[in-house]
């Protein structure tokens, strides 16, 4: 099964708690992104760029290539205890690509982050819309975002 992916505006995860401090901050702008592979101007850098524009073209959002098991992944660069993730859905076209994405945050990049714990699986995003979701302090380094298992060719 192939996908490609296009994230919204992966907003940041706006809300993460510093493990030595009882603070919350968004992290992401210091993190790094990357993503399985790159589709057009949909760098992985952009969903954490504070932008929260949901038009793909205005080189907002993320997108990788049609593939198997496409991903994003932010490294945080340090352990958090993330409460919330907040994710702009695409707003132009095809906003069911989030429809089941899973967000998962751990500390391995094993399978590329695929197998760390799941923080939650995303229903729906109406397109343009932003949503956060709860993570109740998972740890982790890496939060990560992969299409759902029910979706059928679609792209996250």
């Amino acid at each position: 099964m192939q996908w490609s992916q296009s994230l919204g505006s992966l907003i940041g995860v706006v809300s993460l708690a510093r493990m030595a401090s009882a603070s919350t901050v968004n992290v992401t702008v210091k993190g790094v992104a990357t993503q399985s592979s790159l589709y057009g101007d949909g760098q992985a850098n952009n969903a954490i760029d504070g932008n929260r524009e949901s038009d793909y073209h205005k080189m907002s959002c993320t997108h990788t290539e049609q593939e198997t098991n496409p991903w994003w992944r932010v490294d945080l660069l340090d352990l958090y205890r993330v409460t919330a993730v907040t994710i702009t859905n695409r707003g132009d076209v095809v906003p069911e690509r989030l429809d089941c994405a899973e967000i998962r945050i751990n500390n391995s990049l094993e399978n590329n982050g695929i197998n760390n714990p799941r923080c939650v699986v995303i229903a729906n995003i109406p397109a343009g819309e932003t949503y956060t979701f709860q993570c109740n302090e998972m740890e982790g380094r890496y939060v990560v975002v992969i299409p759902g298992t029910e979706q059928d060719s679609h792209s996250v």
